[in-house]
């Protein structure tokens, strides 16, 4: 008769957030498991730099942060934690924070080949029951593409791919103007070439 698998340790809550308290490495946390989190390249870190510093800059006045890497989100309290790569959150309530918010507002997962099926996929499920969050970016790190999905009435999101230099990220309501090029600035990431053409599976669609 085989041994049964072992089965992963299950942690509470409580446990994974005294865990983080002390960790020097970042996990997520879905009911339950913890996954331990992959350290950052030079080129997303410059990328995470780059959107922080102009969101910095379009946010000035307003009752909003910009926060990067290192900041919890709970995506389902108690269920489900996360540490997305940028967050834009003008809650109330996450203006005290010291750790981890709840409301934000705009969400971005900076790509890795690891992840990005899971940011593309069951992760972005996730994050659109947040009621608060409006828009959700994911931003290549192998050519210039930014895929930016928002909330739109009744609850549809839409589509919009950014590739060429000057397209842009253009939310009014948070003073965001931000172009492909400043995206990238400064990375040794190169223009997504015709050939390449990895948006055509997605423009049109809106995810479920």
């Amino acid at each position: 008769m085989g041994q049964a698998e072992p089965q992963p340790r299950r942690y509470t809550v409580e446990e994974y957030l005294a865990m983080e308290e002390k960790s020097e490495v970042r996990h997520e946390f879905f009911e339950g498991e913890i996954f331990a989190m992959a350290g950052a390249d030079i080129s997303h870190n410059l990328i995470g730099v780059n959107l922080v510093s102009a969101f910095k800059q379009s946010l000035r006045g307003k009752s909003c942060r910009a926060l990067m890497e290192g900041v919890q989100l709970a995506v389902q309290e108690g269920r489900h934690y996360t540490y997305p790569d940028v967050m834009i959150t003008c809650d109330a309530a996450d203006q005290q924070a010291k750790r981890i918010v709840k409301a934000p507002v705009l969400l971005i997962e900076i790509l890795s080949p690891s992840t990005s099926e899971y940011d593309r996929g069951r992760k972005f499920n996730q994050y659109k029951q947040l009621p608060s969050l409006q828009h959700y970016l994911l931003v290549s790190q192998t050519s210039w593409l930014v895929e930016w999905y928002r909330r739109e009435p009744g609850n549809i999101w839409s589509f919009t791919p950014l590739v060429e230099a000057e397209d842009a990220l253009f939310i009014p309501d948070l003073n965001i103007n931000l172009t492909v090029a400043e995206i990238y600035e400064g990375t040794d990431v190169a223009p997504l070439r015709v050939a390449e053409e990895p948006i055509a599976a997605y423009a049109g669609q809106r995810p479920q």
